[in-house]
């Protein structure tokens, strides 16, 4: 499969193949963990007890080990079944792996059947219009999640150390030949959080994410997501990668990335 169809390509119920786009900047072999993440949370909404009536309002994923690139399966249950919340998990296993190597657990919530008042939180960030195009830190491979990803700063860069405000927007499909879903365009970008406002050189440290949390309070409205993010590092070497999250209307919600730090 070429980079340029998609993030995967869907091979059967719950199996598919990564394909080059969703490499990752450190290893050639892995995945960067947005591509998963996003596929997580589709397969939890279309297989595990699908309900029209439910909404994923929060996922958390517990990233286990690097994702490789190539075939994998999915498995998805409900954990608990409510008629207003539900709470369902996925794991994603690569093809002849004993075990998973990222888990995801959402939680479903019935959208109501009257409308109640919206309530708006925080300022609205400057538009996709007002940013400037961005390139990632220097990535040895001309594809990956790198190349399948436009990205427009409107405060900080990549390359530069800080918090830093960044509009994504998906250049390919997450699964060849399928629509992409709102929710794929929020968690596709979110665990970008770390990247984008890392405060620490890449060349003298490590600071990886073992986690992702994501609240989602409404799904996104155009094709832009953007991850508004700061990092905090204790000097025991834990950090914390909290981001707000936005589409051109406002707020949508939150992101939050549990990080280990340390000195190569």
């Amino acid at each position: 499969m070429d980079a340029e169809d998609g993030f995967y390509e869907r091979i059967g119920a719950g199996r598919f193949v990564a394909g080059e786009a969703t490499r990752g900047p450190w290893d050639a072999g892995s995945q960067h963990a947005g591509p998963p993440a996003a596929l997580l949370a589709r397969e939890i909404d279309e297989r595990a007890g699908a309900r029209e009536d439910m909404r994923i309002a929060r996922v958390t994923y517990e990233i286990l080990r690097p994702v490789p690139i190539g075939a994998l399966e999915i498995t998805t249950s409900v954990l608990r079944a409510g008629r207003s919340t539900e709470l369902v998990e996925a794991a994603l296993t690569p093809e002849g792996a004993s075990g998973p190597v990222m888990q995801a657990r959402a939680l479903r919530i019935r959208v109501a059947g009257e409308p109640v008042p919206a309530v708006v939180p925080g300022p609205v960030v400057p538009t996709p219009g007002e940013a400037v195009a961005s390139p990632f830190f220097p990535v040895p491979w001309e594809k990956g999640y790198h190349s399948s990803m436009e990205a427009r700063f409107t405060d900080g860069a990549f390359t530069e150390p800080g918090p830093g405000t960044c509009w994504m927007r998906m250049r390919v499909p997450l699964v060849a030949g399928e629509a992409v879903r709102p929710l794929d365009r929020v968690l596709v970008a979110a665990d970008s959080g770390n990247g984008i406002s890392a405060v620490m050189d890449f060349g003298r440290f490590v600071f990886v994410n073992g986690d992702l949390t994501v609240h989602v309070h409404r799904h996104p409205v155009g094709e832009w997501v953007c991850v508004e993010s700061r990092t905090s590092v204790d000097p025991a070497g834990i950090g914390l990668a909290d981001a707000r999250l936005h589409d051109e209307k406002g707020p949508i919600g939150r992101g939050a990335q549990s990080l280990f730090v340390a000195g190569r």
